[in-house]
Formats: structure tokens, sequence, C-alpha cells
């Protein structure tokens, strides 16, 4: 499933991805320019954009780096 999402971590910055997979465990997000590579092991939150109802806004850390994007997994906040 490919969806817009917002990704913000609270004490630096916030952006907008696409996810390329979405599992039980967690997605990959598709980054083409930011640089978040010092973010790996960071708490963020990930929010799907985009659908005409309110969509909740998810704990997540980032956990590993591709050449093309981010592995996010959930987290208990």
């Amino acid at each position: 499933m490919n969806a817009r999402v917002k990704v913000v971590h609270l004490e630096f910055d916030e952006f907008a991805s696409t996810t390329r997979a979405i599992s039980d465990g967690g997605v990959f997000i598709v980054v083409e320019e930011q640089d978040v590579e010092s973010w790996i092991r960071y708490s963020v939150t990930v929010q799907v954009q985009g659908l005409p109802i309110p969509v909740p806004v998810v704990s997540m850390e980032i956990v590993r780096r591709t050449n093309d994007g981010y592995g996010l997994t959930f987290s208990d906040g």
C-alpha cells in the first residue's frame, strides 16, 4: 500500500513522504532528498495524509536507512 505520510520529530523537523511498504511491524518510507540519517533510533510520529476521515498519529522509531528511504517500526509511544 502506498500512502502519503507526514513524519515529525518533535525536536528537529518534519517532512512529507510516501510509503512503499506497510506491515504489522512497521513501514518503509521513500525519501529522496531528506537527510535524516542522524535520526536512526529516534522516535517520530507518522500520520497518513489526504484521507477524508481523521487518521491517528502513530508513534514509530526509525530503525534503518537505505539508498532510497527509511525503515520504521511501530513503538509504544
